[in-house]
């Protein structure tokens, strides 16, 4: 599935499109560029899951906690500081993976094959101005 994203008043819908496309999946990977939109788009899916706190890079603390209006929680995890993909089991990230709450992860291309079975992959390729060609698979 594509989604083109023309500019930030777009993301609300795109947002809405990644979550239906796989409704069953609570593991997201968001691949692309620095400066892509990775957190961007995740903030945007987390404003449409009704997580009421303030979305922000998890890139100094590698996970962020959210927790919607119905009580759920999302973790948002930015893998950019792992320097071997082993570390993450330090944090206990399998935890993390195993508790049904989503897990939506920027540059999971760092932690290699330890990525749950069936994670939705989403790249974000940067178009002209603020656009943005999402491509979920």
């Amino acid at each position: 599935m594509r989604i083109l994203i023309k500019d930030k008043k777009h993301l609300p819908s795109a947002a809405r499109k990644i979550i239906a496309h796989a409704p069953e999946k609570r593991h997201l990977a968001f691949y692309g560029p620095m400066g892509a939109g990775k957190t961007t788009i995740i903030k945007a899916i987390c404003r449409e899951l009704g997580a009421g706190n303030t979305v922000t890079s998890p890139t100094f603390t590698m996970i962020n906690e959210y927790r919607t209006s119905e009580g759920e929680t999302i973790y948002h995890i930015d893998f950019y500081r792992i320097k071997k993909p082993e570390e993450v089991f330090d944090f206990g990230m399998e935890e993390y993976f195993a508790s049904g709450s989503y897990c939506l992860m920027e540059w999971p291309e760092l932690i290699g094959d330890i990525l749950p079975p069936g994670t939705l992959n989403i790249r974000i390729t940067v178009g002209d101005g603020e656009e943005r060609i999402v491509d979920i698979s």
